[in-house]
């Protein structure tokens, strides 16, 4: 699967973790930066980045790090059709794939050890929307009212 991956200064060392973990796990990482870091810089255009390419190629998955990651996950929600959801743990990881078909996952590097965030990652990577009418139709609501905006 190929994956998005994005952050700032404060998800910079995550980040690079995350990205060798996904490519030995066989998947396609696409790094939307910080390529550097740089402690002055600023998550938005780098969530954009990952969000658009999330958009542009169904099927693809993406992940936003920061320091809580809150900031992340609203950046990279406005971009129109992100569904982007804020992991803690194992349950709210795969819920946002299985009920709401979260196509962006937001960790906070600051919140979560180096193995507490791959699991998280590897949790949401690995489920599966569940298809289920009631999700979908709350789902379909929510691109409604994106697009009449």
């Amino acid at each position: 699967m190929r994956i998005h991956v994005a952050s700032d200064h404060a998800g910079f060392e995550l980040k690079a973790a995350l990205v060798a973990h996904l490519q030995e796990a066989g998947h396609d990482v696409v790094d939307h930066g910080a390529h550097a870091y740089d402690a002055q810089d600023d998550y938005p255009a780098f969530c954009f980045a990952a969000g658009e390419a999330v958009v542009a190629e169904p099927g693809t998955l993406g992940v936003v790090i920061g320091g809580s990651g809150n900031g992340e996950q609203i950046a990279a929600n406005k971009v129109t059709g992100v569904r982007a959801a804020l992991a803690w743990n194992d349950e709210t990881a795969r819920l946002a794939r299985q009920h709401n078909d979260a196509n962006v996952v937001a960790v906070g590097a600051r919140q979560h050890s180096l193995d507490e965030a791959i699991a998280l990652v590897d949790a949401f990577v690995g489920e599966p929307f569940s298809g289920d009418p009631r999700h979908q139709r709350r789902i379909d609501q929510l691109a409604a009212y994106e697009a009449a905006r």
